[in-house]
C-alpha cells in the first residue's frame, strides 16, 4: 500500500498527498464542505500544481463508484458529526453572501434559525465564541452547530 501523508487545513479541511507507482505526486483536498480538489503536481516543483480538478459531493461520489471506493468513511464521517442529534458544519462566506458585513447580533441567527456560530475562522486564524458584535468579512468561515435542519437553515441565510 502507497504511503499517504494527511495535512491538517485550518478553515478548509485535509490534504492527502502521494506518490504513485508511476512517480506522480498528486494529491486530494478534502473540503469540509465535501467538496474535493484532485491536485496533480508537477515533476520539477513539488509545490506546484500541473493540474486541478474539482468535485462537487455528487461528482465525488459517482467518480467514487466507478472507481469501485467504498463509503464506507464518507458515512462514519457524517455519523461522528450528527452525535446526539447535533450536527457541526464549516460554512464558507462568499463576496456575495448575505451575512457579509453584518453582525451576528443583526442577523439574529440563532433566533432565526435554532443553530449556534461557535466560532469564526478568519485568515486561517480561529475565533472562538464570537459575540454579537462580531462582523462577517467575505472569506470567513462560521463553524455552526444544531440540529441538522437547523444548520442548514443557517448556512441558508449565511450564504443565500
Amino acid at each position: 500500500m502507497t504511503e499517504v501523508q494527511e495535512t491538517i487545513l485550518p478553515g478548509v479541511g485535509v490534504r492527502h498527498d502521494f506518490t504513485t507507482t508511476e512517480g506522480r505526486n498528486m494529491g486530494v483536498v478534502v473540503h469540509h464542505d465535501g467538496r474535493r480538489e484532485i491536485v496533480m503536481y508537477k515533476d520539477d516543483d513539488p509545490d506546484a500544481c500541473s493540474s486541478i480538478v474539482s468535485l462537487n459531493p455528487t461528482d465525488t461520489q459517482t467518480l467514487g463508484e466507478i472507481l469501485g471506493v467504498s463509503v464506507v468513511a464518507e458515512v462514519v464521517s457524517e455519523v461522528r458529526q450528527e452525535l446526539a442529534g447535533f450536527s457541526l458544519d464549516w460554512v464558507e462566506l462568499g463576496d456575495d453572501s448575505p451575512g457579509v458585513g453584518g453582525t451576528i447580533g443583526e442577523g439574529e441567527y440563532r433566533s432565526k434559525t435554532g443553530a449556534s456560530i461557535i466560532a469564526v475562522i478568519r485568515n486561517a486564524r480561529p475565533l472562538p465564541s464570537p459575540g454579537p458584535d462580531f462582523t462577517f468579512f467575505a472569506g470567513d468561515i462560521a463553524i455552526i452547530v444544531g440540529s441538522k435542519d437547523e444548520v442548514q437553515q443557517l448556512r441558508t441565510t449565511l450564504c443565500g
